[in-house]
């Protein structure tokens, strides 16, 4: 090895077996509400009966919901002035290796039996790049975090420009945040509702969610989004519906990107968002056929009031 070149990252925790991956585990921070001067708490349910498990990882929080084996919401830290800039952010290679958190008991998890030999891909909840920045070590580590399956959930793996926007959100969103700070707090998830189209065990979300917050004039703001995959009914119903065959996967339609209030994200979610819904940029004068302002390109999001 080159002596100028950067020592190589630690070997993945996940190799060992469950009860030291579980210490290892154990001394991670997770999320930092305070990362941007003002608290940002992590979403969680409004209901006290929903039972949640709080997963602390490197620069990221898992809000888990043992009784849909999903999460009901995630919280990362990203810090835009640390992450790697030599290499094209898409180029970076992947750990494609997802293992069950060792501090849950794996039936509670959705693991491969979901995504086997199906139209469905392991959907990153935060992306694996987001929390990767710091020293090369901790970086290392929180690329891996990412790829336990408490942080994925069930997405139609049909590619198209509205799954390219969402995508690309958090680079769009930190550029944006770069002007004012070089820090942005997303938090992400499934709408998960009582509706959702069951599959092998698990109930299949239709939504996601982003809501993302950052310094702006030395203020608090944030943005939410919805990506749909629901079926589009308006369009092809026929069609759309062909799948709903007993075993098969939900049908799911093409997806479809949304800038949505907070106070939306937090209705149909039914969790709170601290002060977010008070410093959203968008609007709060447009009407309720413009409330869920879809995203055709990023030319068309809203990031001032």
């Amino acid at each position: 090895m080159n002596p100028s070149d950067p020592p190589p990252p630690p070997a993945s925790p996940v190799v060992a077996g469950p009860d030291a991956r579980r210490a290892a585990l154990a001394g991670r921070a997770g999320y930092d509400e305070a990362f941007l001067g003002p608290v940002v708490p992590p979403a969680l349910p409004v209901r006290e009966t929903i039972e949640t498990v709080i997963l602390p990882y490197t620069h990221f929080t898992v809000v888990f919901r043992p009784d849909r084996r999903l999460a009901a919401s995630t919280a990362v830290c990203i810090e835009g002035g640390s992450l790697p800039e030599a290499v094209p952010r898409e180029d970076v290679p992947r750990e494609d290796v997802w293992e069950f958190d060792p501090r849950l008991p794996e039936e509670q998890q959705a693991g491969d039996e979901v995504y086997r030999n199906n139209g469905l891909d392991r959907g990153h909840l935060v992306r694996r790049l987001d929390p990767a920045w710091g020293a090369p070590a901790v970086a290392a580590l929180a690329r891996t975090d990412t790829f336990h399956f408490t942080n994925a959930a069930p997405r139609s793996d049909v590619f198209n420009r509205g799954m390219e926007l969402w995508q690309g959100l958090e680079d769009h969103l930190l550029d944006h945040a770069v002007e004012y700070d070089r820090k942005l707090t997303v938090l992400t998830g499934p709408v998960l509702q009582d509706s959702d189209p069951p599959y092998r065990g698990l109930q299949v979300p239709l939504r996601f969610w982003k809501v993302a917050a950052f310094m702006q004039d030395g203020a608090l703001a944030a943005a939410a989004y919805v990506l749909d995959q629901s079926p589009d009914l308006s369009r092809d119903a026929e069609r759309a519906l062909a799948g709903a065959t007993a075993g098969a996967p939900p049908p799911l339609g093409p997806f479809r990107t949304y800038q949505v209030p907070v106070s939306d994200v937090a209705e149909i979610t039914e969790l709170e968002f601290g002060p977010l819904p008070d410093v959203d940029v968008m609007p709060a004068f447009r009407t309720p056929e413009e409330r869920w302002r879809r995203l055709e390109s990023y030319a068309d999001m809203v990031l001032h009031p």
